[in-house]
């Protein structure tokens, strides 16, 4: 599948004033002197530890630390002393920048009844992205997103770093799909939408006219909606390319994933990054105005030198738009996180890109293809387009 996807364990901050949110309880922090008692006192039970563990406990955090929130403070990220980089053998521990909060709020509860009642999926979800509380729920720009997951939840391919079920032989598509995300879509109220889909090599076309019509039925209710598909590789097919780019759509995005020198052990045997650049190009010559878009995920072994490198190829063949995010190892059976990239070398790729000439760069440890705020850019990146400003 052409997206990327996040851990089935999320990372979620669990802090003791979270958990008591969560149970409609207040916590506050003692104002009078607090006696404690040794646990194991009541059973008779005695403990001894080495000088090394009580001054592990003497020194470590305590509740007021977690009712404070400041051992997530961005402030304190620096100062992070986990090991960054796998070592053999070794599976590394969530460093601080890479936990959010839980997602809640009455949009993100009204976005998921829809989606339940309608039958639709969405990447959100599928993945278990932890933006999901703030894309849904109207996040910087109170405006709500949700990336929709076309022709179904299944997917052909088997790529290393996808946590999406996969088959030889998915269910048909629902003819009804189309007309029934564009009816969702509609009682959202949004302005910005992305599609996107699994792999679907057992359909001639790879399912490009089942995106070809979840387009026109968008741009019919709403002509003024900015539509962006984030589509496969399609095995290839330019004119299954083209299908999709002409289909009035205003940002055509297909992810390369990762380093040329890393694509046979990331993605499936199918998929390659020669294949993928020339739909990215493609995607360009038929349909000029379209603003191309793909993402690459670090953390997977790839060198500096190698993502200069694909940054470079990239803008050689004119994509517009780029993210960059942490890969998140989804189960056990998929690719272990080579290494944690820190908040600032993402500054510095973002800087990168921005000198490289594309229109937009995101990068950052919890971006993806579909982040909020990308949205929020390409929506004015495309207006200015059509009035020819760039």
């Amino acid at each position: 599948m052409s997206v990327l996807h996040w851990a089935s364990r999320p990372g979620v901050v669990a802090t003791a004033a979270a958990r008591a949110n969560l149970r409609g309880l207040s916590l506050a922090a003692p104002r009078g002197p607090v006696f404690r008692r040794n646990a194991c006192s009541q059973s008779g039970a005695s403990v001894s530890l080495s000088d090394k563990q009580k001054a592990c406990l003497q020194n470590g955090p305590d509740l007021q630390d977690f009712v404070s929130g400041e051992l997530s403070d961005k402030n304190n990220w620096a100062k992070y002393k986990g090991n960054l980089k796998r070592q053999k053998g070794e599976r590394l521990r969530l460093p601080p920048w890479l936990k959010t909060e839980i997602p809640i709020g009455k949009n993100y509860n009204k976005l998921k009844s829809t989606l339940r009642n309608l039958n639709l999926h969405t990447v959100c979800e599928e993945a278990r992205c932890p933006n999901i509380g703030e894309c849904w729920g109207g996040g910087e720009y109170a405006t709500a997103t949700a990336t929709i997951m076309l022709m179904g939840d299944t997917c052909t391919r088997g790529c290393r770093f996808c946590s999406v079920k996969t088959a030889k032989s998915p269910p048909p598509l629902d003819p009804e799909e189309p007309y029934n995300t564009a009816k969702a879509i509609a009682e959202w109220g949004l302005d910005y939408v992305v599609l996107t889909s699994v792999d679907r090599d057992d359909i001639p076309d790879g399912g490009a006219a089942h995106f070809a019509k979840t387009v026109s039925h968008l741009k019919e209710r709403n002509p003024k909606i900015l539509v962006e598909c984030l589509t496969p590789d399609f095995r290839g097919d330019l004119k299954s390319v083209e299908k999709v780019a002409v289909s009035g759509l205003d940002v055509y995005a297909h992810n390369v994933e990762t380093v040329p020198e890393l694509q046979r052990q990331v993605r499936d045997p199918r998929a390659n990054f020669d294949q993928s650049l020339k739909v990215l190009k493609h995607a360009k010559e038929v349909q000029p105005d379209v603003i191309s878009k793909t993402s690459i995920m670090l953390g997977l072994g790839e060198t500096d030198e190698q993502v200069l490198t694909t940054l470079k190829l990239l803008r050689e063949a004119d994509v517009d738009c780029l993210t960059l995010g942490q890969y998140m190892q989804p189960t056990k059976r998929h690719l272990k996180v080579e290494e944690y990239i820190t908040p600032q070398k993402f500054k510095y790729w973002e800087e990168v890109g921005n000198d490289l000439g594309f229109h937009y760069t995101a990068s950052g440890p919890l971006v993806r293809s579909s982040y909020k705020a990308g949205e929020f850019f390409l929506k004015n990146l495309v207006e200015k387009r059509k009035t020819k400003v760039i």
